[in-house]
Protein backbone atom coordinates (compact mmCIF):
# COMPACT_ATOMS: atom_id res chain seq x y z
CA UNK A 1 0.00 0.00 0.00
CA UNK A 2 1.27 3.47 -0.95
CA UNK A 3 0.48 5.81 1.95
CA UNK A 4 0.28 9.59 1.64
CA UNK A 5 0.33 12.16 4.42
CA UNK A 6 -1.65 15.36 4.84
CA UNK A 7 -2.01 16.87 8.29
CA UNK A 8 -4.94 19.09 7.30
CA UNK A 9 -7.46 16.33 6.51
CA UNK A 10 -10.25 15.73 9.00
CA UNK A 11 -13.35 13.54 8.92
CA UNK A 12 -15.22 16.62 7.64
CA UNK A 13 -12.89 17.11 4.65
CA UNK A 14 -14.54 16.37 1.31
CA UNK A 15 -11.75 17.14 -1.14
CA UNK A 16 -7.97 17.44 -1.17
CA UNK A 17 -5.77 19.41 -3.57
CA UNK A 18 -2.16 18.25 -3.70
CA UNK A 19 0.68 20.71 -4.14
CA UNK A 20 2.82 20.70 -7.27
CA UNK A 21 5.52 18.43 -5.87
CA UNK A 22 3.07 15.83 -4.54
CA UNK A 23 0.96 16.07 -7.71
CA UNK A 24 3.98 15.38 -9.90
CA UNK A 25 4.89 12.38 -7.74
CA UNK A 26 1.36 10.96 -7.91
CA UNK A 27 0.78 11.45 -11.64
CA UNK A 28 4.23 11.15 -13.23
CA UNK A 29 6.11 8.82 -10.86
CA UNK A 30 3.30 6.59 -9.60
CA UNK A 31 1.32 6.96 -12.84
CA UNK A 32 -1.99 7.40 -11.08
CA UNK A 33 -5.03 8.26 -13.19
CA UNK A 34 -8.52 9.62 -12.65
CA UNK A 35 -10.71 7.29 -10.52
CA UNK A 36 -7.67 5.68 -8.90
CA UNK A 37 -7.87 5.46 -5.10
CA UNK A 38 -5.22 7.01 -2.86
CA UNK A 39 -4.63 6.08 0.79
CA UNK A 40 -3.96 9.12 2.97
CA UNK A 41 -3.33 9.57 6.69
CA UNK A 42 -3.46 12.79 8.67
CA UNK A 43 -0.98 11.46 11.24
CA UNK A 44 -3.67 11.67 13.90
CA UNK A 45 -4.86 8.07 13.76
CA UNK A 46 -7.07 8.19 10.66
CA UNK A 47 -6.86 6.60 7.22
CA UNK A 48 -8.73 8.14 4.29
CA UNK A 49 -9.60 6.81 0.85
CA UNK A 50 -9.54 9.49 -1.84
CA UNK A 51 -10.58 9.10 -5.48
CA UNK A 52 -8.65 11.14 -8.03
CA UNK A 53 -10.96 13.37 -10.05
CA UNK A 54 -8.28 15.46 -11.78
CA UNK A 55 -4.97 13.72 -12.54
CA UNK A 56 -2.82 16.76 -13.27
CA UNK A 57 0.88 16.78 -12.48
CA UNK A 58 0.53 20.44 -11.53
CA UNK A 59 -2.57 20.18 -9.34
CA UNK A 60 -3.90 16.72 -8.59
CA UNK A 61 -7.35 16.79 -6.96
CA UNK A 62 -9.11 13.93 -5.15
CA UNK A 63 -12.45 13.50 -3.41
CA UNK A 64 -12.46 11.92 0.06
CA UNK A 65 -14.80 8.93 -0.17
CA UNK A 66 -14.25 7.22 3.19
CA UNK A 67 -12.44 7.52 6.52
CA UNK A 68 -11.41 4.96 9.11
CA UNK A 69 -10.00 5.43 12.59
CA UNK A 70 -6.73 3.52 13.00
CA UNK A 71 -5.58 3.48 16.64
CA UNK A 72 -1.86 3.10 17.16
CA UNK A 73 -0.85 -0.57 17.68
CA UNK A 74 0.98 0.07 20.98
CA UNK A 75 -0.76 0.79 24.28
CA UNK A 76 1.87 2.99 25.92
CA UNK A 77 3.22 6.52 25.47
CA UNK A 78 6.96 6.82 24.90
CA UNK A 79 8.85 10.11 24.98
CA UNK A 80 12.56 10.13 24.15
CA UNK A 81 14.55 13.23 25.09
CA UNK A 82 17.81 12.92 23.18
CA UNK A 83 20.87 15.11 22.76
CA UNK A 84 21.36 15.72 19.00
CA UNK A 85 24.32 13.81 17.60
CA UNK A 86 27.35 15.55 16.13
CA UNK A 87 26.60 14.01 12.74
CA UNK A 88 23.08 14.67 11.50
CA UNK A 89 22.77 11.38 9.65
CA UNK A 90 23.01 9.46 12.94
CA UNK A 91 20.17 11.45 14.42
CA UNK A 92 18.13 10.97 11.26
CA UNK A 93 18.76 7.23 11.45
CA UNK A 94 17.38 7.17 14.98
CA UNK A 95 14.30 9.17 14.02
CA UNK A 96 13.57 6.86 11.10
CA UNK A 97 13.98 3.60 13.01
CA UNK A 98 12.22 4.81 16.16
CA UNK A 99 9.22 5.86 14.07
CA UNK A 100 9.14 2.46 12.39
CA UNK A 101 9.18 0.67 15.77
CA UNK A 102 6.77 3.00 17.56
CA UNK A 103 7.36 6.24 19.45
CA UNK A 104 5.06 9.07 20.51
CA UNK A 105 7.23 12.09 21.24
CA UNK A 106 10.80 13.25 20.68
CA UNK A 107 12.56 16.23 22.25
CA UNK A 108 16.08 17.30 21.27
CA UNK A 109 17.82 18.39 24.48
CA UNK A 110 20.93 20.56 24.51
CA UNK A 111 23.29 19.38 27.26
CA UNK A 112 26.56 20.61 28.75
CA UNK A 113 28.56 18.19 26.59
CA UNK A 114 26.48 18.55 23.42
CA UNK A 115 28.59 18.98 20.29
CA UNK A 116 25.58 19.97 18.20
CA UNK A 117 23.42 22.81 19.44
CA UNK A 118 21.60 23.81 16.26
CA UNK A 119 18.87 21.48 15.05
CA UNK A 120 17.09 21.62 11.68
CA UNK A 121 13.62 20.51 12.68
CA UNK A 122 12.21 20.78 9.16
CA UNK A 123 14.58 18.07 7.93
CA UNK A 124 13.88 15.89 10.97
CA UNK A 125 10.13 16.29 10.45
CA UNK A 126 10.42 15.06 6.86
CA UNK A 127 12.38 12.00 8.03
CA UNK A 128 9.66 11.16 10.55
CA UNK A 129 6.86 11.65 8.04
CA UNK A 130 8.59 9.43 5.49
CA UNK A 131 9.20 6.69 8.08
CA UNK A 132 5.57 6.82 9.20
CA UNK A 133 4.36 6.34 5.64
CA UNK A 134 6.91 3.63 4.86
CA UNK A 135 6.01 1.63 7.96
CA UNK A 136 2.26 2.10 7.37
CA UNK A 137 1.59 3.86 10.64
CA UNK A 138 -1.15 6.41 11.05
CA UNK A 139 0.05 8.37 14.08
CA UNK A 140 2.86 10.86 13.54
CA UNK A 141 5.31 11.19 16.44
CA UNK A 142 5.42 14.67 17.98
CA UNK A 143 8.74 16.43 17.38
CA UNK A 144 9.37 19.23 19.86
CA UNK A 145 11.54 22.31 19.58
CA UNK A 146 15.07 21.86 20.99
CA UNK A 147 15.32 22.79 24.65
CA UNK A 148 18.19 23.25 27.07
CA UNK A 149 18.58 20.39 29.53
CA UNK A 150 18.13 22.67 32.54
CA UNK A 151 14.80 23.91 31.19
CA UNK A 152 13.62 20.46 30.19
CA UNK A 153 14.20 18.93 33.61
CA UNK A 154 12.25 21.70 35.38
CA UNK A 155 8.89 20.57 34.03
CA UNK A 156 6.38 18.43 35.89
CA UNK A 157 6.58 14.98 34.33
CA UNK A 158 3.80 12.46 34.00
CA UNK A 159 4.53 8.77 34.44
CA UNK A 160 7.95 7.16 34.69
CA UNK A 161 11.07 9.24 33.93
CA UNK A 162 14.44 7.56 33.36
CA UNK A 163 17.94 8.78 32.62
CA UNK A 164 20.47 6.57 30.84
CA UNK A 165 24.04 7.57 31.72
CA UNK A 166 27.47 5.94 31.82
CA UNK A 167 28.66 6.85 35.31
CA UNK A 168 29.48 4.06 37.75
CA UNK A 169 26.43 4.44 39.96
CA UNK A 170 23.60 2.17 41.04
CA UNK A 171 21.33 1.68 38.03
CA UNK A 172 18.52 -0.64 37.04
CA UNK A 173 18.11 -2.28 33.67
CA UNK A 174 15.45 -0.46 31.67
CA UNK A 175 13.47 -3.67 31.25
CA UNK A 176 13.11 -3.90 35.04
CA UNK A 177 11.68 -0.42 35.58
CA UNK A 178 9.28 0.07 32.67
CA UNK A 179 5.65 -0.28 33.68
CA UNK A 180 3.18 -1.68 31.19
CA UNK A 181 0.78 0.76 29.55
CA UNK A 182 2.38 3.76 31.29
CA UNK A 183 3.84 6.97 29.94
CA UNK A 184 7.61 6.70 29.93
CA UNK A 185 10.15 9.48 29.36
CA UNK A 186 13.76 8.44 28.76
CA UNK A 187 16.67 10.88 28.63
CA UNK A 188 19.59 9.97 26.37
CA UNK A 189 22.75 12.08 26.62
CA UNK A 190 25.31 13.30 24.06
CA UNK A 191 28.51 11.60 22.93
CA UNK A 192 30.27 12.94 26.03
CA UNK A 193 27.45 11.73 28.30
CA UNK A 194 25.50 13.82 30.77
CA UNK A 195 27.54 15.94 33.16
CA UNK A 196 27.58 15.02 36.84
CA UNK A 197 25.54 18.16 37.55
CA UNK A 198 22.89 17.09 35.02
CA UNK A 199 22.71 13.60 36.51
CA UNK A 200 22.34 15.13 39.96
CA UNK A 201 19.47 17.35 38.81
CA UNK A 202 17.70 14.32 37.34
CA UNK A 203 18.04 12.35 40.56
CA UNK A 204 16.68 15.33 42.50
CA UNK A 205 13.61 15.14 40.25
CA UNK A 206 13.25 11.45 41.16
CA UNK A 207 14.31 10.25 37.73
CA UNK A 208 15.27 6.59 37.68
CA UNK A 209 18.89 5.94 36.61
CA UNK A 210 18.95 3.11 34.08
CA UNK A 211 21.37 0.89 32.21
CA UNK A 212 20.83 -0.31 28.65
CA UNK A 213 23.28 -3.17 29.02
CA UNK A 214 27.02 -3.70 29.43
CA UNK A 215 28.10 -2.22 26.08
CA UNK A 216 28.97 1.45 25.78
CA UNK A 217 26.55 2.64 23.11
CA UNK A 218 26.52 5.60 20.78
CA UNK A 219 23.81 8.16 21.47
CA UNK A 220 21.57 7.10 18.59
CA UNK A 221 22.08 3.39 19.35
CA UNK A 222 21.23 3.86 23.02
CA UNK A 223 18.07 5.75 22.12
CA UNK A 224 16.96 3.05 19.69
CA UNK A 225 17.70 0.28 22.21
CA UNK A 226 15.46 2.14 24.66
CA UNK A 227 12.66 2.42 22.10
CA UNK A 228 12.88 -1.25 21.18
CA UNK A 229 13.06 -2.39 24.83
CA UNK A 230 9.89 -0.53 25.73
CA UNK A 231 8.18 -1.92 22.63
CA UNK A 232 9.11 -5.53 23.45
CA UNK A 233 8.09 -5.22 27.09
CA UNK A 234 4.64 -4.00 26.11
CA UNK A 235 3.95 -6.73 23.56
Amino acid sequence: MQLFYNSEITVETSQIIFDKIESKHIVRVLRKNENDILKITNGKGFLFDAKIIIASDKKCIADIISSEEKPKPWNYYLHIAIAPTKLNDRMEWFLEKATEIGIDEITPIICSNSERRIVKLERFEKIIQSAMKQSLKFTLPKLNEPVKFNDFIKQDFEGNVCIAHCEEQDKNLLKDVVNLSEKTTILIGPEGDFSMEEIKKCLEKNCTPISLGESRLRTETAALVAVNTVSIINQ
